[in-house]
């Protein structure tokens, strides 16, 4: 190797670290200021006195708006440069977060919340794909394992942060304090990070597999690609259980287990902060392991992390009030076992020239059938019974989960294929 090749390769591997510390801290920011809302929206259900069926309209109207601007998001992405794109979609909703401060109206709260999905959608889809080009597909997973952690940390920073700062200051202060963060983040990627060259690092696509990656019978394709959308479909259903938890959660432990809206927020955020990191480490390294003697691995740890939670959640929903956060532990450190590798199956699956369109079709779905429903479901549930049974939904999805990605795993992509697997 010359000593210019040399110097390029560092540099390279300089620009895909400081890549993956931006977008991570910037994907941390995505999750907090997500959850900040159920850290306070027992002390805004008592404000405008709503019942939880309209609580859980809040996230369900939200994932609306940012499932109808994922398609639109899709297309740019695989159009225009990423960089300046997650800029202004980080600008757009922090700026959205600091209105919450003058929302003194329930429907006002529903427009703004269903306002912030229209930003957080764009990261959603930009950083995956942007993040992707700076890795070649076998070290995908570790990437996007390491960007993938920050949304355990995220939310549990969200829960602990909003139900703190709502107890002290009221539920509005915690927006004002976490929309600075992205703010921040947004300038530091502008001036610190370059746009990598789409597709540089998938190896075996031809010139013309490239070019046909842009016609649109290739868009379509994706809904014959049964390795995009096992894995696709099998995250929804993963994200059902996940929304409907985290919707809903705090809310739980305040009425069954007697805790202060403070006291809920911060244990639900260590909880999740610590089984997240080890769930989300746990899954990447299992898959990293695994994939050298089987290229099913990554849907085998998709399928193993929801079916290992099902005992959990049934004895977190259903059993003592002495076993409920123990159970509540684990089967959030099983569920966050898939968070990288359901993610790199789904990236490893595509050609890098559809790679955002995919992502957006992958966000449309998960949470269309995932978390738009899960929280106004748990809460119509919840009101003709108790959270117990309006929780208990959520397992059947969890079943579905795994089933689906063991199916996902009968079309998973070769070594040899995994870039050209959408063409």
């Amino acid at each position: 190797m010359t000593e210019h090749a040399s110097s390029h390769r560092r540099a390279d591997a300089k620009a895909a670290t400081v890549a993956l510390v931006l977008l991570t801290g910037l994907n941390l920011v995505n999750y907090i200021d997500r959850y900040v809302l159920n850290g306070v929206q027992e002390l805004v259900k008592a404000e405008f006195h709503v019942s939880d069926e309209r609580l859980g309209s809040l996230v369900t109207y939200f994932f609306i708006t940012y499932v109808i601007a994922a398609p639109a998001t899709g297309w740019l992405g695989d159009h225009f440069p990423r960089k300046p794109l997650i800029v202004i979609g980080a600008l757009f909703w922090s700026t959205v977060n600091l209105f919450s401060a003058l929302v003194h109206s329930f429907d006002a709260l529903l427009v703004r919340h269903a306002a912030l999905g229209i930003g957080e959608a764009s990261f959603g889809i930009f950083g995956p794909a942007l993040l992707s080009d700076f890795y070649p597909p076998e070290q995908r997973n570790r990437a996007l394992t390491i960007f993938n952690i920050a949304i355990p940390v995220g939310a549990a920073i969200g829960y602990a942060a909003g139900g703190w700062l709502g107890q002290v200051h009221g539920w509005r202060s915690a927006f004002y304090v976490s929309a600075i963060p992205g703010l921040l983040l947004a300038l530091a990627i502008l001036f610190l990070m370059r746009e990598p060259k789409r597709g540089g690092l998938d190896e075996g696509e031809t010139a013309q597999a490239k070019r046909g990656a842009a016609r649109m019978d290739n868009y379509l394709g994706l809904l014959k690609n049964p390795a995009y959308l096992f894995a696709t479909l099998g995250y929804a259903m993963s994200t059902f259980t996940i929304g409907g938890i985290s919707a809903w959660i705090p809310s739980f432990l305040q009425r069954e287990a007697h805790m202060s809206s403070s006291s809920a927020g911060f244990t639900v955020g260590a909880i999740t902060a610590a089984t997240g990191l080890l769930g989300t480490a746990a899954g990447g390294w299992i898959a990293q392991r695994w994939l050298p003697r089987d290229h099913r691995a990554l849907y085998w740890v998709s399928a193993l992390g929801p079916a290992l939670c099902i005992p959990f959640a049934l004895l977190c929903f259903f059993g003592p009030v002495k076993t409920m956060l123990p159970a509540l532990a684990l089967a959030e450190f099983t569920l966050f076992l898939a968070s990288g590798p359901v993610n790199a199956a789904i990236v490893n699956s595509v050609s890098a020239q559809v790679r955002a369109t995919a992502l957006a079709g992958q966000l449309f779905l998960i949470h269309l059938l995932g978390d738009v429903p899960s929280p106004r479901i748990i809460g119509f549930v919840s009101d003709r019974s108790n959270l117990r049974w309006g929780l208990g939904v959520t397992v059947a999805a969890l079943v579905v989960s795994a089933l689906l990605q063991v199916l996902g795993a009968r079309h998973a992509p070769s070594e040899s294929s995994l870039s050209v697997a959408a063409g």
